[in-house]
């Protein structure tokens, strides 16, 4: 019974996604993926809405996405050339750290399933009134850069109008990417906190370093679409192979 009504409700929401929307997430995830790569040239606009059965200012919606994002460039004349990846992006940046390393060489960890908590203040950023009363979905996870852990990052989400959301999967998946396909919230922006910090128990236990070993603290609020919802994150990164970079 449980099967059936999240697949009720999966299919609802899945309905309820414009269709310029649907192919721009076609369309992203054949990038990321490396169906179309650097310096390819994507459909045009006649074949993509011949293959998606859409209108073509559907198909200019979904393609402006892309270049305003940074996956394509238009180029009058010629059609939507392939930039690839967004680069400059990473965990300062509000892109995520999946599109910034790529899904085949960062893994991620759970190293605590979502669950539904009280909260009172999130990483020293105040919370509003609504945020307080609705609780929120607390996870923990580990991410490993080509088989090193890199980054350990709390989450805290305000739990509003996410249902299901503590029963997904997020095993080596985008947060980012599950909040935006299936829930409609998208980052906009925010503020982060930097501090230099020395490694406890438990963070050399995750990274395997040794006592005294330097770590990078970020506590992080990140602003969405969705006005008054924030995702609050602490995230602590070993940076002794991998600089951090991006733009936020």
């Amino acid at each position: 019974m449980f099967n059936i009504q999240f697949n009720k409700v999966i299919r609802e929401q899945e309905t309820s996604i414009p269709q310029h929307r649907k192919v721009y997430e076609i369309l992203r995830s054949h990038i990321t993926d490396g169906v179309f790569r650097e310096g390819d040239l994507l459909p045009s606009e006649n074949e993509l809405c011949t293959v998606h059965k859409v209108t073509r200012p559907t198909i200019r919606k979904a393609l402006d996405r892309l270049v305003n994002e940074g996956y394509i460039v238009r180029h009058q004349g010629k059609g939507s050339i392939v930039k690839g990846v967004p680069k400059g992006v990473g965990i300062l940046s509000m892109t995520g750290t999946t599109s910034a390393i790529g899904q085949d060489n960062l893994k991620t960890t759970i190293i605590l399933k979502p669950e539904i908590r009280n909260w009172t203040e999130a990483f020293t950023f105040p919370l509003s009134q609504p945020e307080i009363e609705s609780g929120c979905i607390y996870m923990e996870r580990l991410r490993l850069v080509n088989g090193n852990p890199v980054f350990y990052d709390i989450t805290m989400i305000p739990n509003i109008n996410l249902s299901r959301f503590t029963s997904r999967n997020f095993e080596n998946k985008s947060l980012f990417d599950i909040l935006r396909k299936y829930y409609h919230i998208e980052v906009r922006g925010g503020e982060q906190k930097l501090l230099a910090i020395v490694a406890d128990e438990r963070l050399k236990g995750f990274f395997k370093v040794g006592s005294g070993h330097p770590v990078l603290q970020l506590n992080r609020k990140i602003e969405t679409n969705r006005p008054g919802f924030n995702i609050y994150s602490q995230v602590f990164c070993n940076t002794d192979e991998y600089a951090l970079y991006g733009t936020f």
